[in-house]
């Protein structure tokens, strides 16, 4: 499996931006499809974003559509996640995970990833 280690989180005030970065290694990039989740304190881990192994194809979970935005860079190995406008309620630990494959499945949520990474903690303050 690729191993995914994400940077970028921190603490950011009500209305702010922030970008995550996902370094991926170990495996050829380019086969897998990215992906973002979340979870916060009792909650179940949300799906936020996700994109096709080449870029051309992305999806978005309800609660972040309009705000982030998530792109990639193959040469990079990189996968980012863009926010903007960011809420309190954003406040969480993020997750980069994959999805080894390049036959375009549309991607609905956390049990549709086969590896994740460590997390970066987000704080959004009021």
């Amino acid at each position: 499996q690729v191993q995914l280690v994400e940077s970028g989180g921190g603490l950011v005030q009500a209305g702010g931006s922030l970008r995550l970065s996902c370094a991926a290694s170990g495996r050829t990039f380019s086969n897998y499809a990215m992906g973002w989740c979340r979870q916060a304190p009792g909650k179940e881990r949300e799906f936020l974003a996700a994109i096709n192994w080449s870029g051309g194809t992305t999806y978005y979970g309800d609660s972040v559509k309009g705000r982030f935005t998530i792109s990639r860079d193959n040469a990079k190995n990189t996968v980012y996640l863009e926010m903007n406008s960011l809420k309190p309620e954003d406040t969480a630990v993020y997750y980069c995970a994959s999805r080894l494959d390049r036959s375009n499945y549309r991607i609905n949520g956390p049990a549709d990833f086969g590896s994740w990474g460590q997390g970066t903690q987000v704080t959004v303050s009021s």
